[in-house]
């Protein structure tokens, strides 16, 4: 039996689909349900993100998708912390938008490409993001080491902004080496053809 309430001391929260839409920003946190997978939900994210991208390439400039990711990296700040904070101040593994959004930018940077490079930069994102090495990994434990204050009091609008913050921030470092990598890639095989 799932406790679900929205007090900040409710660290042991386990969100469901119906707690997840019950609020705009929870159902983008979660990547519109993505990130309720039972397993690997930065995957899923990951996916769903890919996969919203190729639909909305249909409808969509590079202009205007340009924006989607600014506002969405922006607002993300404030989306992903206050939904961590109402589970509990956590960088919760299922609130997805950090990926969805960094993402997305590498997709605004590589397309068009053949499937084989979207897979390309799919495996290289979820792998930068998930064993974050290096500059990405001091990254994510910087904001995590200054999350491990007292979380018995309600955060203010800054605290969450900044976790939120500390919640993209690996993402944005991840997509910056997945788009580094790609380069590097194609510079060495255009030296080799």
């Amino acid at each position: 039996m799932n406790t679900q309430t929205n007090t900040p001391s409710s660290s042991t929260l386990t969100p469901s689909f119906k707690w997840v839409f019950s609020k705009p920003s929870r159902a983008l946190a979660f990547g519109m349900g993505s990130g309720l997978a039972p397993f690997a939900p930065g995957t899923a994210g990951t996916l769903w993100a890919w996969a919203a991208f190729l639909v909305g390439e249909f409808f969509l400039s590079t202009e205007a998708w340009l924006w989607i990711i600014g506002i969405g990296i922006l607002l993300g700040c404030w989306i992903c912390g206050q939904v961590s904070e109402e589970l509990g101040k956590k960088d919760f593994g299922g609130i997805v938008w950090d990926e969805v959004v960094a993402f997305w930018l590498v997709l605004i940077f590589i397309m068009p490409a053949s499937l084989w490079v979207q897979i390309l930069a799919f495996a290289l994102f979820r792998f930068f993001d998930a064993v974050k090495p290096g500059p990405i990994g001091m990254i994510d434990r910087h904001f995590k080491h200054l999350e491990g204050g007292d979380n018995s009091a309600p955060s203010n609008f800054g605290l969450i902004l900044w976790r939120g913050f500390g919640i993209i921030a690996d993402d944005l470092a991840a997509a910056f080496f997945t788009l580094l990598t790609i380069t590097l890639l194609h510079i060495g095989l255009s030296y080799i053809s």
